[in-house]
């Protein structure tokens, strides 16, 4: 970053755009998220998202995930809970929770809440809170995307339901009382979506015809980013860290003004994008001295150690290392831990997933996969020096990028976020940490194993979890089999009469009851979860939801009841 500060697009006097100092960065890498890698390398060919990936992609259900066995807690006691330790009963509660969250010696434990889409009412995090430091949460990853209350120039972004600054202040109030601590993380370089469709910052794209990545060239776009940063931070006050992003930074290098700069001689992509996290995170040490910037790992992992050690982001960011594969590769993370360590990272982030990375348009989950993910992480840091881990964020990511649908929903994601947090808390997984969450979620028979929950829970926002279950697994195919598989329907009432209003009169009997009765138990089912998901959800998202995964099964029934309605009207 310079020094002066540039104004944004719509300011007035605005500076000419100039291009970064040669400090050079790192190779535009297409990186998947894929649930089922195991390597660090990158994928060739794979240009799509990763984490918030496309449709079409690797990522299909798991199923068949067996228990792991019982009780054999991993040797990873340093993500294991520093709760135990003896409290001073003078201390208050918000004291005593944020020495045990806080302490020195206990890697941090942050829940990861994307707001991209799905954003929760400010309301229902408050619920949510206490419930996640019950379960061992020592702090949140707060991905506002364009939920965050944004001013001024920076207006655009703000999306129809974006938390007020009230509710932000609230939220981290309450964040604060219960003893967790707040990282926000605003993405600075690729994943620009939110900022990069607006025609007001369309001329920042790195390639003219793709909202995904920022222009490292111009200064603009580190004006951008200062405001972006600032805003966030005037509203975060007193914090440790600021997760910067810059992951998945796809076609790097492949706009004009960066094809000019790397045919000088010795400028690469890695040097490109080495030197952009490098002014994103000088911007941030020196507006704010106190705060370390995080960055995702998936663009620095390709980089040779000499690049990386020369390029002096070592000395500004923490990197983390992101995996959410039931079978990560612990040996592949452990060397990649001892590689940032000899470039001069001092410290290092994990990154899980308890939600998000099984399918673009999952709607619900099997937690046998997330546990494993976790089981491997715990792994990974009983084999890494003590004094290297900072902590873990377990990602729950709601869309695979700003485009495409919802996946799993945080209120359906709440028994596995609980599983993922006690098995990290307790060292491992064991009868008794499945007992543990029983007991906190007020479920009777938590499932690991399977999809299907036919367990009601008290937990905040439980009903939609037993709701959507119910539609995910019943909707389609009960509806299906009337249409599809019922004789009388197929052989009496196909299309081909439902467009001439034709209908034996005797025929019709033997199956309008079980329309009609189908028809109205789904319509009651749906109405019920409306009402469940408009207390936690704004409306965008109930409605997005429902068009994606009830109203093509629902309609097609009603289409049928109103078509066997107008064949009546026409005999008659």
């Amino acid at each position: 970053m310079r020094s002066a500060t540039p104004r944004l697009p719509g300011e007035s006097n605005r500076p000419p755009s100039r291009s970064v100092s040669d400090e050079r960065a790192a190779e535009h890498q297409a990186q998947r998220r894929d649930p089922h890698r195991g390597s660090d390398r990158i994928a060739p060919g794979h240009r799509n998202r990763g984490r918030r990936r496309q449709p079409g992609a690797l990522y299909q259900r798991t199923a068949g995930q067996s228990r792991p066995k019982q009780a054999k807690a991993v040797n990873a006691a340093r993500l294991c809970s520093v709760e135990r330790q003896p409290r001073s009963q003078e201390q208050s509660r918000a004291e005593r929770r944020h020495a045990e969250g806080m302490a020195a010696g206990g890697p941090r434990r942050l829940v990861h809440l994307d707001m991209k889409g799905a954003a929760p009412r400010a309301g229902y995090l408050a619920e949510v809170l206490p419930l996640l430091r019950s379960l061992g949460a020592t702090g949140l990853l707060l991905e506002y995307e364009d939920t965050f209350p944004y001013a001024g120039p920076l207006g655009p972004l703000r999306a129809p339901h974006a938390y007020s600054p009230g509710e932000v202040r609230a939220v981290l109030s309450q964040a604060r009382a219960e003893g967790l601590e707040v990282v926000p993380l605003v993405q600075t370089f690729g994943h620009m979506e939110f900022v990069l469709k607006h025609k007001e910052f369309a001329h920042l794209r790195e390639v003219k015809a793709f909202p995904n990545a920022l222009n490292p060239h111009k200064e603009e776009s580190r004006a951008l980013v200062k405001a972006m940063v600032d805003q966030v931070m005037a509203l975060h006050g007193d914090i440790k860290w600021f997760h910067i992003g810059c992951d998945e930074v796809y076609y790097l290098g492949e706009g004009e003004e960066s094809k000019q700069w790397l045919q000088q001689q010795d400028n690469t992509p890695e040097k490109l994008c080495l030197s952009h996290i490098k002014a994103v995170a000088s911007c941030v040490a020196s507006s704010y001295p106190t705060v370390t910037p995080i960055v995702w790992d998936d663009m620095l992992r390709g980089i040779s150690e000499v690049t990386l050690a020369e390029s002096g982001v070592p000395q500004l960011v923490q990197p983390m290392i992101w995996d959410y594969a039931a079978d990560l590769d612990v040996e592949g993370k452990v060397h990649l831990i001892e590689k940032y360590r000899r470039c001069g990272f001092s410290k290092v982030w994990f990154a899980s997933a308890f939600k998000g990375a099984t399918g673009v348009n999952q709607s619900l989950i099997l937690i046998g996969h997330h546990l494993k993910n976790h089981l491997q992480w715990l792994k990974v840091a009983s084999k890494s020096p003590a004094d290297v881990l900072e902590g873990i964020a377990l990602t729950g990511w709601q869309r695979y990028d700003h485009f495409s649908v919802l996946c799993e929903l945080l209120p359906v994601a709440i028994p596995c976020l609980a599983v993922c947090l006690q098995t990290l808390k307790n060292g491992g997984y064991s009868d008794k940490v499945k007992e543990n969450v029983e007991e906190l979620l007020g479920m009777s028979n938590l499932e690991i194993d399977t999809f299907m929950s036919t367990s009601l829970g008290t937990f905040p926002g439980s009903k939609i979890l037993t709701l959507v279950t119910e539609i995910s697994f019943y909707l389609k195919p009960s509806v299906d089999e009337l249409l599809e598989r019922n004789r009388y329907v197929t052989g009496w009432f196909s299309p081909y009469h439902r467009k001439r209003k034709i209908i034996h009169p005797i025929i019709m009997h033997h199956f309008q009851p079980d329309a009609v009765s189908l028809l109205s138990k789904w319509n009651g089912v749906v109405q019920d979860l409306e009402a469940a998901m408009e207390q936690v959800f704004h409306k965008c998202t109930v409605e997005e939801w429902m068009e994606e995964n009830v109203y093509p099964s629902l309609q097609k029934l009603q289409q049928v009841v109103d078509d066997l309605d107008e064949a009546i009207k026409a005999q008659n």
